[in-house]
């Protein structure tokens, strides 16, 4: 069994119900190893965890930020509660250490281990929430999330890879990039695509994606990374 006193120790943080926490980190694949385990899966404090790290932020974004356009913030926001930083501040906090997995998923690491660490820390958040209340929510989030703040800013990665191409492209050479079909495949209901991202005639770069708009932004981002824009 996983000693989840460090991680107490770690935050500073004492569980009245040291049941929340296991369960926070228990994913859906272990109790079908494990059918007698104490405690359910991770997925309703998850559900809970997504809703208090939203407020949280949107609180914080509404009070220091007076005269943005609640367009500006939403886009902030996005950018600061999406799997891949969620992911990745799971990560850095050592979470990986804790995860209850079956022995199959044990073994995915990519994506699949990404969504299951963002996954994992709503559901933490959540479980946080129910044993310590919102205002411990609140210090954790700020420290944890919000001081990813700055960077997201500065690096304008609240903007999506076509927002940015678009306005690189026409500040540096006056175009407006256009985007066309190259290959489609697949059954109607599991469509994929390929579609190329173009500066007047020249193909910068092209995406793939199961939706033309994901292709597009897969386009886009590589094209950024091309121009090295």
């Amino acid at each position: 069994m996983k000693n989840f006193e460090l991680l107490e120790k770690k935050f500073k943080i004492k569980f009245k119900n040291k049941g929340l926490l296991t369960q926070a980190f228990t994913h859906r694949s272990y109790l079908n190893e494990n059918p007698k385990f104490a405690y359910f899966h991770n997925e309703r404090l998850e559900f809970l965890g997504d809703a208090v790290i939203e407020l949280a932020v949107t609180e914080y974004l509404f009070k220091e930020y007076p005269k943005k356009p609640e367009g500006e913030l939403t886009s902030w926001r996005a950018a600061l509660v999406n799997a891949k930083i969620l992911s990745r501040i799971a990560q850095d906090l050592e979470f990986n250490d804790f995860l209850l997995l079956s022995r199959g998923e044990a073994k995915e690491t990519g994506k699949a281990r990404q969504f299951i660490l963002a996954n994992t820390f709503e559901a933490f958040v959540g479980s946080l929430y129910l044993d310590q209340g919102y205002s411990v929510c609140q210090k954790f989030i700020k420290k944890y999330v919000i001081s990813e703040l700055p960077s997201i800013i500065e690096s304008q990665v609240y903007k999506d890879a076509k927002s940015r191409f678009q306005e690189e492209a026409q500040e540096k050479v006056g175009i407006t990039p256009t985007y066309k079909v190259l290959k489609e495949w697949g059954p109607d209901h599991a469509r994929h695509f390929t579609i190329g991202v173009f500066l007047g005639q020249e193909l910068v770069a092209d995406g793939e994606g199961s939706s033309k708009q994901e292709a597009e932004e897969d386009a886009a981002k590589r094209a950024l990374e091309i121009k090295k824009w």
